[in-house]
């Protein structure tokens, strides 16, 4: 199997996670950040990794996402957000519209700390942001919890498609 895993960071909250998938995917793979992102084609899978800005893939993650084609794909993010609020998930969908050729393999949200400089002049905004309520528990995240159910997924993603579940 080869992989690529394409990530998108600002504060380094998204590299962490994108090291996870890397350690934990089996077979040839490579890492890339999203200025470096190779051309899809010729990968047998597909992670890519984004922050969010204003509840959507940051946008030059969300420009990669559009050329994935039919590649099978797991994407992962983190955000301010609660992991299962609905702007979260919101994103999650979004970011999946565009790729709609590609197999969805998974997802995963994770909360990361927003940098204090953001965060302040994001708390003067009115109106505030649907996320800025749950920054305080983003904190410290992603933490090893976090890395360590991101693992179990692709853990049991990448066996799924070693066994020949996943076409």
């Amino acid at each position: 199997m080869k992989s690529l895993i394409v990530y998108s960071s600002q504060t380094g909250n998204t590299l962490k996670l994108a090291m996870a998938v890397y350690a934990t995917l089996p077979g040839e793979k490579e890492m890339v950040a999203v200025d470096d992102a190779p051309e899809p084609e010729g990968y047998d899978c597909i992670a890519v990794g984004f922050w969010l800005q204003a509840g959507k893939p940051d946008p030059k993650a969300a420009a990669y996402l559009q050329k994935i084609g039919t590649t099978p794909l797991f994407l992962f993010a983190t955000h301010g957000a609660a992991a299962e609020s609905a702007h979260a998930q919101d994103a999650m969908k979004y970011a999946q519209n565009l790729a709609p050729g590609a197999q969805i393999l998974g997802t995963f949200n994770c909360q990361g700390e927003v940098n204090p400089k953001v965060l302040l002049k994001i708390r003067n905004k009115n109106p505030k942001p649907p996320w800025i309520g749950d920054a305080d528990a983003a904190k410290g995240h992603p933490d090893e919890e976090d890395l360590g159910r991101l693992k179990d997924i692709v853990t049991s993603l990448a066996i799924e498609k070693l066994a020949g579940r996943m076409t």
